[in-house]
């Protein structure tokens, strides 16, 4: 019971940055910006994350660091979309390029450097709730942060009316913009406020997760976070499930090392590849020629993708 608990702690903990960046995805994705750049942000942003706590000794100031360049990268990524119409794709796989090299060579100087720990903070009396307290309610702010983010999300996207408007933009744009939606303003907060959430997740894994830095320090997780979103099927709730899947997939990995030591090098990889072949799997039962799947299957891995999603904006819209 005590390992089946200690498992499910260093779950939700080692997912923090992926649910973060995840739900950060999906809303962007949602108003039709697919960000590209996720991998480069993620780890730029890790960078600049770390960097900030480090150098003022307080790890808010590494966070909001870290917000505030992801929020630009996709500020700048929905501008070329937007108003000088590039191809959102192509934009966001340039900057994944150069954030990554960029991130390798202004990180050298701080590579295996202490900075600021986030330590945890027990709620009162939830805390010492057997199995409970210390799975759900012994964690950091920033889980606290990340679990609260999955319901919080979705009520904005489906409860609120900007969230309606982001939606309608990513689906329909031209509809959209018949009704009186701005469907430039919708789409260019879409992509910010995922972009922040993802700076936000950089800086969890060098400042929380992983804690410091190192050359390619978030390697992959960026295009695991695309893949989620996918698997997902766009809906906060479904992402977070896949998100702490993942998590449990890198947990089990690690222990099993101990077990297997001939495979201890190989086993740390296996989530990713698995995750990869899942995404597949997904995107062929999602096939509008596909009959021979069961229903209940569809119904639980199948998704709607937003049907802008990745297109430029017609004409017409100003």
């Amino acid at each position: 019971m005590i390992l089946f608990e200690n498992t499910l702690v260093t779950v939700i903990s080692l997912s923090t940055p992926l649910i973060i960046a995840v739900i950060g995805e999906t809303i962007s994705e949602k108003g039709g910006v697919i960000n590209l750049s996720a991998e480069g942000t993620i780890m730029i942003c890790a960078l600049f994350g770390f960097i900030g706590a480090y150098e003022t000794d307080f790890a808010v100031v590494g966070f909001l660091s870290a917000m505030v360049l992801g929020a630009g990268i996709s500020f700048f990524i929905s501008y070329c979309d937007i108003n000088l119409r590039m191809d959102q794709i192509a934009v966001g796989f340039v900057l994944t390029i150069l954030c990554i090299n960029l991130s390798n060579f202004l990180g050298q100087d701080y590579v295996r450097i202490n900075g600021p720990l986030i330590t945890k903070l027990p709620i009162p009396f939830l805390s010492d709730i057997p199995f409970f307290g210390s799975v759900l309610f012994n964690h950091s702010l920033i889980t606290y942060l990340s679990i609260i983010l999955i319901p919080l999300s979705w009520m904005f996207l489906n409860k609120t009316s900007y969230g309606l408007a982001i939606r309608a933009s990513g689906e329909n744009p031209s509809s959209a913009s018949s009704r009186g939606i701005n469907v430039r303003k919708m789409r260019l907060i879409s992509s910010v406020i995922g972009g922040s959430l993802l700076g936000l997740a950089g800086a969890s894994f060098s400042l929380y997760t992983k804690y410091g830095w190192s050359e390619g320090h978030t390697t992959n997780y960026g295009w695991i976070v695309l893949a989620i979103v996918i698997f997902g099927g766009w809906n906060p709730f479904r992402a977070a499930v896949g998100a702490y899947s993942f998590g449990l997939l890198q947990v089990l990995a690690i222990k099993a090392q101990s077990v297997t030591l001939a495979l201890s090098q190989i086993l740390p990889l296996l989530p990713f590849p698995l995750m990869i072949f899942i995404l597949i799997f997904i995107q062929y039962i999602n096939r509008d020629d596909i009959k021979n799947i069961p229903k209940w299957i569809v119904a639980i891995l199948g998704g709607n993708q937003p049907q802008a999603l990745g297109k430029k904006l017609p004409e017409e819209i100003k």
